[in-house]
């Protein structure tokens, strides 16, 4: 088990938040899939916020534990967290009501893609500002 760790954290944190965010992303979209399906399709957006509050406890814990090695106070942390998942968020939402009512998508395929552009965004948010080794 301490080899596994070990070949884990020596992996370029890249390579973890690529697996650890394909697990979270995978996890939220089965929320959403789930939400759109009990309130109806027509209710993506609610869908959207309800998977985004309930995977964020779950991709936070993630991304702290395995890619970042957060050793900082985990609620300053997380409260980073949330602002910049605020964003990522709106992000996630503006592109996939684009996709949804401009280019005439479904509301699962545009997820996909919605959720990979803001997936890029929380990366760089995450690595300069919120798991920033503290000094």
């Amino acid at each position: 088990m301490l080899k596994l760790k070990n070949y884990w954290y020596n992996l370029n944190d890249k390579i973890r938040f690529f697996v650890v965010g394909c697990i979270n992303a995978f996890i939220a979209y089965v929320f959403y899939t789930i939400f759109c399906i009990i309130l109806g399709k027509n209710w993506y957006q609610i869908s959207l916020a309800m998977s985004w509050i309930i995977s964020s406890f779950i991709s936070f814990y993630t991304q702290r534990t395995f890619v970042f090695k957060g050793k900082g106070i985990w609620y300053k942390e997380y409260l980073k967290c949330c602002t910049t998942w605020f964003f990522s968020y709106v992000i996630n939402a503006v592109l996939l009501e684009f996709f949804v009512r401009i280019l005439g998508v479904n509301i699962f395929v545009s997820q996909i893609f919605s959720n990979l552009s803001a997936a890029i965004f929380t990366y760089i948010v995450f690595k300069i500002i919120v798991f920033k080794p503290e000094k």
